[in-house]
C-alpha cells in the first residue's frame, strides 16, 4: 500500500487483544450469567468441550464490555443480532448510540489462547488471530492452508525458507485474507485464490490485488503478532479513502480505556 497517501489521518480503530487468562473462569461465568442474551447461552450450550464453553464465555464477555465502553450502553441491554451470513452486529437503540456517533462496526476473533476484538466507528473492519502451533503442540500444517491461495501468492511462498520462515509468512497470509473476508461479511463464499497480498520481507503489506467486485484503494491491513506463534491481521474498510489509517491496539481485558499503542494500517 502506498505509504504516502495524502490526507488527514481518519479516526484510529480500536482493537483489545485479551488472553484467555486475563479472565478468571469464575468471573468468566459470573460476567456471562449477567450479560449474555438467550440466543449467547444456547449458542454455548451447543458446544461439547469445556475449554470451547470457557473461550465462549470469554468472548462474549469480551464483546459486550468493549462496545459498552466504546457507547456507554450497559453490557446487559446490548443488542446484538447476526446477518445472514452470521456476521455479528450491534442493533442502535432508539434513539441511536449515546457516545461517539451513530455507526459502529466490531469484528471479533478468538483461537487457543486469545481473543481479539476490533471496533470502529467508520466503515467496517474484520480480524483474525491463528497460532501457528495447535492446543497439543503440534505445528500447524500451513502447507495446507497454502493450497488454497493465488498462485502468485503461493509463488513466492516456494521462494521463501521451508520450515518456521515460510509457514509464518502462510500464516500472515491466512490471517490476512481471513480479515479482509470476516470486514466484507461474506465468510469463505469468496475463493482464497480469488484475491491476493504481496508482502514485503518483514510480513508487512505493500500490494492488495483484489476480487473481480471490489477496489484496492478501499482497504487499509494491519498485521502484528500476538505472541511468540500467534499472529493477528486487521483489515480496515474506511468510509473515507483518502489519508492514513491508525490501530489504537490495547491489551487484556476492557476494564477501562488504557495506554494503547498506536500502529499505522500498511
Amino acid at each position: 500500500m502506498d505509504a504516502s497517501r495524502p490526507g488527514p489521518e481518519r479516526l484510529p480503530v480500536t482493537v483489545w487483544l485479551c488472553p484467555d487468562e486475563a479472565l478468571p473462569p469464575p468471573l468468566a461465568d459470573a460476567l456471562a450469567l449477567h450479560w449474555s442474551d438467550r440466543g449467547e447461552r444456547a449458542a454455548e450450550e451447543r458446544l461439547l468441550f469445556a475449554e470451547d464453553r470457557r473461550r465462549h464465555r470469554v468472548a462474549r464477555a469480551l464483546v459486550r464490555r468493549g462496545l459498552a465502553l466504546e457507547t456507554g450502553i450497559p453490557e446487559a441491554e446490548l443488542a446484538l443480532a447476526r446477518s445472514p451470513l452470521g456476521r455479528p452486529h450491534l442493533l442502535p437503540p432508539r434513539g441511536g448510540l449515546p457516545r461517539g456517533g451513530p455507526h459502529l462496526d466490531f469484528n471479533l476473533s478468538h483461537t487457543d489462547g486469545f481473543c481479539v476484538l476490533a471496533v470502529t466507528r467508520r466503515g467496517r473492519v474484520g480480524v483474525d488471530v491463528e497460532r501457528l502451533t495447535r492446543a497439543t503442540g503440534r505445528p500447524r500444517d500451513t502447507e495446507v492452508l497454502a493450497a488454497a491461495f493465488a498462485p502468485e501468492e503461493r509463488h513466492w511462498l516456494r521462494t521463501l525458507e521451508q520450515g518456521p520462515p515460510r509457514a509464518r509468512m502462510a500464516l500472515r497470509l491466512w490471517t490476512l485474507k481471513e480479515a479482509y473476508l470476516k470486514a466484507r461479511g461474506i465468510g469463505l463464499a469468496q475463493p482464497l485464490d480469488s484475491f491476493a497480498f504481496t508482502l514485503d520481507d518483514a510480513g508487512r503489506v505493500v500490494g492488495f490485488r483484489p476480487p473481480e467486485d471490489d477496489l484496492a484503494d478501499r482497504w487499509r491491513f494491519l498485521g502484528f503478532e500476538a505472541g511468540p506463534d500467534a499472529l493477528v491481521a486487521v483489515a480496515v474498510q474506511p468510509d473515507d479513502p483518502a489519508g492514513e489509517q491508525a490501530v489504537l491496539l490495547h491489551h487484556g481485558f476492557p476494564w477501562r480505556r488504557g495506554p494503547a499503542r498506536r500502529l499505522r494500517c500498511d
